[in-house]
């Protein structure tokens, strides 16, 4: 009875936390071993949400000679199936060849309510602007006080911390960038191309997805990867 008892505890709790595993789902506390979440030829390992309900994940996200293809519209995120908490995560992107640079971003340790914002930790990569932290939905992050902004209510990421970048280090478009961002605890560092822009900490420690979003410009990505924290 003590065992059934125990097992009915942690499937309510799971359930007021808004964030049960499902059966395809796995959460990877610690990144033991490297792991290419984009594997180059397909959208194996991600799942998609529209806030457009009548979209395919087809009609915005595409794979053509190993780069990853998001046309912007409509709006969300192509998220992956499994959970993590702590993980170096590198990303590789450009803003498409010929086409005004948009906005976009990097999401992790999404979990609850699927929405254009839910609730988790961005790296930014609106053009200009990579690097920036924000946390959407009440979601915990904390920096320096002249860096650091709070919204309540706002009207998509609901209580909203920003933490603005130390310094721009990104590519002249169309050009490659790479970020490594690295989660360990509750802290969260941030690095574009080589230079260290933003570093977080007091943040939420949970498992969650890890996203890439469609938000209005056409991105490319050719790199998505995990490596364990150092």
């Amino acid at each position: 009875m003590r065992r059934r008892s125990m097992y009915s505890s942690l499937i309510a709790l799971l359930v007021l936390t808004g964030a049960p595993l499902s059966a395809e789902e796995k959460c990877v506390a610690d990144v033991k071993e490297p792991v290419e979440l984009f594997n180059g030829k397909d959208l194996s390992g991600w799942s998609c949400f529209l806030v457009d309900a009548n979209a395919k994940m087809e009609d915005v996200w595409s794979v053509k000679d190993g780069i990853l293809i998001c046309k912007g519209e409509p709006h969300g995120y192509l998220a992956t199936e499994n959970r993590y908490e702590n993980f170096k995560l590198i990303v590789e992107w450009r803003w498409a060849p010929g086409k005004e640079p948009g906005n976009s971003g990097v999401l992790m340790r999404i979990t609850g309510e699927e929405m254009m914002l839910p609730n988790c930790v961005e790296a930014q990569l609106k053009s200009g602007d990579a690097g920036a932290m924000y946390g959407f939905q009440g979601f915990k992050i904390d920096g320096p006080a002249e860096r650091k902004t709070e919204t309540k209510g706002h009207k998509l990421g609901g209580d909203l911390t920003g933490l603005k970048k130390l310094e721009a280090a990104e590519n002249t478009p169309p050009e490659w960038n790479r970020y490594e961002i690295t989660a360990s605890g509750d802290k969260i560092a941030v690095k574009v191309n080589g230079k260290k822009v933003n570093e977080a900490f007091g943040c939420d420690v949970r498992c969650g997805k890890i996203a890439v979003q469609s938000e209005g410009g056409e991105i490319h990505f050719r790199k998505i990867s995990l490596q364990p924290v150092n």
